[in-house]
């Protein structure tokens, strides 16, 4: 039996995009994959990446928003940066290390001038299922590595 892929999916807070890409990884992907996530200025967990993740029977209330060092020295088969910042501020990992962007927007920022809740939430919807979306189509995605 072959071993899984270490994925980690690094974005700047490790706080709402990475933490969701973790958790649908672990929960659609979890026989090909052992999935992380981590930040490269983590802040916590965002409370509306839980609840929309909740919206959808995932409950992420238990994951920590971490710091890329804190890993320790896991090799990695796939770094996934998520976010522009991520991308250029992205560690150097092992030659065998295959790192791929792809950019999800940041659903903090996008919701920060809505009127209420339900807006507020809209983008981090949106989001979800599009980071649903991209972990169905691993290990497919993973091609494009650099």
């Amino acid at each position: 039996m072959s071993e899984k892929s270490k994925i980690l999916f690094l974005c700047t807070g490790n706080s709402c995009r990475s933490q969701m890409a973790e958790a649908w990884t672990r929960q659609l992907m979890g026989h090909k994959f052992e999935p992380y996530s981590a930040g490269v200025k983590p802040k916590g967990m965002d409370p509306r990446a839980v609840k929309a993740m909740a919206e959808v029977g995932m409950d992420i209330s238990a994951q920590v928003s971490k710091e890329i060092e804190t890993l320790g020295d896991l090799d990695f088969d796939y770094v996934v940066t998520l976010c522009d910042h991520a991308r250029e501020s992205c560690p150097y990992f092992p030659a065998k290390t295959r790192v791929l962007h792809r950019g999800f927007d940041d659903p903090p920022r996008l919701a920060a001038d809505a009127r209420d809740e339900e807006e507020a939430m809209a983008p981090y919807r949106r989001v979800r299922d599009e980071m649903k979306a991209f972990v169905e189509s691993l290990p497919e995605a993973l091609k494009d590595t650099i």
